[in-house]
């Protein structure tokens, strides 16, 4: 991921699921009880973007129980499902905190993600996104989703807005 002028403006991630924060698959069990798969380095990539003083939230077309359940697990209180205008959504979280959209950064996969990508301040597609997505967004991650995409970008965004080694500091401390 290359470096980007706007991280400084930046104090909102948010982030579609399928795709993103997991690797696109939905399992159901013979009860149709859903599950995914999520990557932990994102979980702590999450932590510590929120340690750093700034918001997270989900924005996702799908409505999901499991989403639920891993953003309380992270601290999220962002969580907007079964949106698939996204858009129009992002426009109302970004008036109810007062934010401007070149405060937030966005980060999807696919087709409905796109009027979010173009709309905000730094919008981000993962290695793995639609065509259309890796074409109009600001950055492209490396990692696909559910990879650690989200981990990497939130890293590098801190890394270059010099937060990243005061944060890992801790980690030492014991």
């Amino acid at each position: 991921m290359s470096n980007h002028g706007d991280f400084e403006n930046i104090t909102l991630i948010l982030s579609d699921v399928d795709g993103v924060l997991t690797d696109g698959g939905i399992s159901f069990d013979n009860n149709g009880i859903e599950s995914k798969k999520f990557h932990i380095k994102d979980g702590l990539g999450i932590k510590m973007w929120q340690r750093a003083g700034f918001r997270f939230g989900i924005l996702t077309a799908r409505t999901s129980h499991i989403v639920k359940v891993r953003s309380a697990e992270l601290g999220i209180d962002l969580v907007r499902q079964g949106f698939e205008a996204k858009l129009p959504t992002t426009e109302a979280l970004a008036a109810s905190m007062n934010l401007g959209m070149g405060e937030i950064c966005y980060i999807g996969d696919d087709l409905t993600d796109l009027p979010v990508i173009r709309a905000v301040g730094l919008g981000v597609a993962v290695a793995d996104a639609a065509t259309e997505l890796l074409k109009a967004a600001d950055l492209v991650t490396q990692k696909a989703g559910g990879q650690g995409a989200v981990r990497e970008l939130i890293e590098t965004i801190l890394r270059s807005t010099g937060r990243w080694d005061d944060l890992v500091q801790q980690y030492y401390a014991h």
